[in-house]
């Protein structure tokens, strides 16, 4: 009898986990996105609205190790304590005033998670090196903000601290948190139940 042999589909090339396009199949829609940057957007409850371009948006960002998002802060509102695990974040004002800062690492005394900060105006800029907890906030009660940032990663993932900390599913033990930042338990579970 005849074996029959039937070969397997191709598996499509995958780089940084994104199918790489045939360069023989490319054209400019991949490389471009109506991203409406230009146009305000409604804040979060924390008073900031992300609007991140990443390569989930142009797939043409893949393997370029960059990525860009627009930042709208409501008067007082902020981008909470976060960090990007894969890339460095630089931030230009666009309008508006914004308190920024970042915490240094675990590294030895005397720099041991030091604070750094600054407050920005129109046309300035701030580097926050990849990993390092963040934020950005709105001083101004009266008046909304606007930054953009560039990230040096196609995909640079953000980790807001208290979302992760005590909003995590399944939740963190809160004997664990309670040693971690040394308050009762009912501190712990009061907080898991506002994130």
């Amino acid at each position: 009898s005849r074996n029959n042999f039937v070969r397997p589909k191709l598996t499509p090339i995958r780089v940084n986990g994104f199918v790489c396009k045939n360069p023989m199949e490319v054209n400019a829609d991949n490389f471009f996105k109506a991203a409406a940057l230009d146009k305000p957007r409604v804040t979060n409850k924390v008073g900031s609205n992300v609007t991140l371009i990443n390569v989930m948006q142009i797939a043409g960002l893949n393997t370029l190790g960059i990525s860009i998002a627009r930042i709208d802060y409501a008067p007082l509102g902020q981008n909470p304590p976060h960090t990007h695990p894969r890339a460095t974040e630089i931030l230009t004002v666009l309008e508006g005033t914004l308190y920024v800062g970042f915490v240094t690492s675990n590294q030895p005394a005397p720099n041991r998670n030091k604070f750094l900060s600054k407050v920005l105006n129109k046309g300035d800029v701030f580097v926050f090196p990849a990993g390092l907890i963040h934020f950005q906030f709105n001083p101004n009660p009266h008046k909304p903000a606007i930054a953009i940032a560039a990230l040096s990663s196609q995909n640079p993932g953000a980790i807001t601290i208290a979302n992760a900390v005590f909003g995590s599913d399944p939740q963190i033990s809160d004997d664990v948190l309670a040693k971690a930042f040394q308050v009762e338990k009912n501190t712990i579970d009061w907080l898991q139940g506002h994130v």
